[in-house]
């Protein structure tokens, strides 16, 4: 029995050991095959080695990251400087399209919010309400992206490299703010999408009646959208301040700069241009004459030659009552160019392009400032001409609003359908008209005040005459060429001249104020130096809203001066908020042109502080003589009528004033053919 029952072990331990050698090779040969159930056992042994080996080399280990992460941040920054070194503007500008974008997206609202509900843009950037806000880990998930889309190299930054040709910096984005939403709908973004067109390049387009609007098809346009009509009510936009906002006043004004990128993910300018630099610039513009040549001479010329010599040896004005001297560069030039702006200007509006995007102007919100021009341009009897011989300037009536929220595909981090589209459109226009090819466009001009709008224009359309809100130097504005257009937030389009009126100088015992939400890189900064810091300075975050905005609007009233700190972008509705509610201005963003700045002494009537001096803010106001504060807000009263919209429009007011600063920029960079 002993020697049975040995038998019977050895033939078990026989069969146990068949087992284990079988099995073992069948892992190596499912190893061997990287067969997908294979990946499971990889990484059960690489995490047991990986523990192993950094709790025996924990010093090597952390060396080896180390590394990693230095050859992560080499790859990022050689790729910043393959940017920064191009010729190309323009591609410096896409070197931070998919971060712009992605932050456009923060900035319109995230998905992730815990109650659904998305941020409104509007009453709040312009009155400082509270609202949803994105969380910083969206933000930090978005930021991820986009570096790695930048250093991958995104195929817009491909498909717009060759014809780049303007200055552009990643601003706040050009956000893409302002939709009204529900937490279960977005009438922004309809689901359904109009056909495609036939490419440009086929010179054929679509003639189906159902496709609108107008669209040219580009490799890169994804879905397009249509029936926006659910997102053409009032723009809002608010948010709360980030929950890891630090109070603290210790640390130089880098380091909170560098705090607020963080939340951001914007940077300040890589250069700053002062306003002193910009008069100079001003004024080489209006000097050098650097316009393109006509191909062909045209009467049209002759006379916008005349009005220059007209207009450069214009009387001194003597008697004028409309017109306070002080807050003009030269109001004996500004007055005789009016002049001959109403006697002689022809301008000719294109009918091409189908709405949305184009005829279809938007009257309320924060982007209201195209969709007034474009409806008082398109209805005007008195510059409107239909004979094009006889036109001294082309109007291209498209709404930058309507492009955005037509064409932009959510979470798709990329504009570049947008730019291909107006990119089309105008090569459609020179293709089909010989205007356009005898100035190279010089002597069109759009209206636009989306953020996104200086991107929108690129290519052909930068040889335009750009009326834009978003006047940032850093993203290709140029002055002497292109226009500053106010950004007004209209809350009402019956009453578009709503909240005008101020109190007088003795009955403003607050020295400063600002209220709003943190957006961009500035704010943050300015709050963490004054907020609650002096009883002087009434800096807050997004105050509580309360009907009417009376809150807001009594200390707008009540105060010196209205802090106008940018935002995402330079440009911000408060400024023109201030000079209605009789405030003087104190505009703090870097390499901002304010508006109809060809014509206005900005200086006479508004502060202009440099990013850099946010900590000294309070001793610039204080330096300011009462004396000298009582003749600023005598100005501020006085180029109030300059920023109004009427129903129908009236001499000097903000229709006038944009069409005249297009005129005078058109008449001082004419060359003869």
């Amino acid at each position: 029995m002993d020697q049975g029952y040995q038998l019977l072990c050895l033939a078990k331990a026989r069969r146990l050991l068949f087992l284990v050698g079988a099995t073992v090779a069948i892992v190596i040969v499912v190893q061997y095959l990287e067969f997908p159930s294979s990946r499971v056992l990889v990484s059960l042994f690489s995490a047991v080695n990986t523990r192993s080996f950094m709790s025996r080399n924990s010093s090597t280990g952390s060396e080896a990251l180390g590394n990693m992460t230095l050859s992560n941040g080499l790859n990022t920054t050689n790729t910043g400087i393959l940017h920064e070194t191009t010729d190309s503007d323009e591609a410096s500008d896409d070197k931070k399209e998919t971060a712009e974008v992605s932050k456009s997206e923060e900035k319109e609202g995230s998905p992730n919010n815990s109650n659904g509900s998305e941020r409104k843009r509007g009453s709040s950037e312009s009155f400082g309400l509270v609202s949803n806000e994105t969380t910083s880990d969206d933000l930090a998930n978005q930021d991820k992206n986009s570096t790695l889309n930048t250093i991958n190299g995104s195929e817009e930054e491909k498909a717009m490299a060759p014809d780049a040709s303007y200055i552009n910096v990643d601003k706040d984005i050009a956000p893409i703010s302002g939709r009204n939403r529900s937490s279960d709908a977005d009438p922004g973004y309809p689901s359904s999408a109009p056909p495609m067109m036939n490419t440009f390049s086929n010179k054929t387009f679509s003639t189906d009646k159902n496709s609108s609007p107008m669209i040219f098809e580009s490799s890169n346009t994804s879905s397009m959208r249509k029936d926006t009509a659910g997102a053409l009510k009032r723009d809002e936009n608010s948010g709360l301040l980030p929950n890891n906002y630090s109070m603290s006043t210790s640390g130089s004004l880098s380091s909170k700069v560098t705090a607020a990128k963080r939340k951001t993910s914007k940077k300040p300018p890589s250069r700053v241009i002062s306003i002193h630099q910009m008069n100079e610039l001003l004024r080489q513009s209006h000097a050098s004459s650097s316009s393109v040549r006509p191909l062909w001479p045209s009467g049209v010329d002759q006379e916008m030659l005349f009005a220059k010599s007209q207009i450069e040896n214009a009387p001194l004005i003597k008697n004028e009552t409309r017109l306070y001297a002080p807050i003009y560069r030269n109001v004996s030039m500004f007055r005789r160019s009016y002049e001959l702006m109403e006697k002689m200007l022809r301008v000719y509006v294109y009918q091409d392009g189908e709405k949305p995007i184009f005829h279809q102007p938007i009257l309320d919100g924060i982007y209201a400032s195209e969709g007034w021009f474009m409806k008082h341009m398109e209805a005007n009897e008195n510059f409107v001409t239909k004979d094009p011989g006889k036109a001294h300037l082309f109007y291209l009536p498209f709404s930058s609003r309507l492009l955005e929220l037509t064409l932009y595909v959510r979470h798709s981090h990329s504009r570049t359908n947008l730019i291909e589209y107006m990119r089309n459109y105008a090569g459609m226009i020179a293709a089909k008209y010989h205007f356009w090819n005898r100035t190279g466009g010089a002597d069109h001009f759009v209206a636009a005040c989306h953020d996104w709008a200086p991107a929108e224009t690129r290519g052909p359309l930068l040889n335009c005459i750009r009326a834009l809100c978003n006047a940032d130097i850093e993203v290709g504005f140029s002055i002497g060429k292109d226009v500053s257009l106010p950004e007004t937030y209209v809350r009402s389009a019956q009453n578009p001249l709503k909240n005008l009126e101020g109190n007088p100088p003795s009955q403003r015992p607050i020295l400063a104020f600002f209220a709003g939400n943190m957006h961009g890189y500035v704010r943050p900064v300015l709050l963490d130096y004054w907020g609650n810091k002096d009883p002087d300075m009434k800096i807050f975050g997004p105050m509580p809203h309360v009907k009417g905005n009376t809150n807001y609007i009594q200390h707008m009233k009540s105060s010196k001066f209205c802090i106008c700190p940018r935002g995402h972008e330079v440009n911000s509705p408060r400024i023109v908020e201030a000079i209605f509610l009789e405030c003087v201005p104190v505009i703090i963003s870097d390499n901002f042109v304010p508006p109809f700045f060809e014509v206005l002494d900005w200086e006479s009537f508004a502060v202009i502080v440099l990013e850099k001096d946010i900590p000294n803010l309070k001793n610039i106001l204080v330096s300011i003589s009462e004396e000298k504060y009582i003749e600023m807000h005598k100005r501020v009263k006085k180029v109030q009528q300059h920023f109004l919209w009427h129903s129908k429009p009236e001499k000097y007011d903000l229709f006038h004033m944009t069409l005249h600063s297009v005129w005078y920029n058109r008449i001082f960079r004419i060359r003869p053919a």
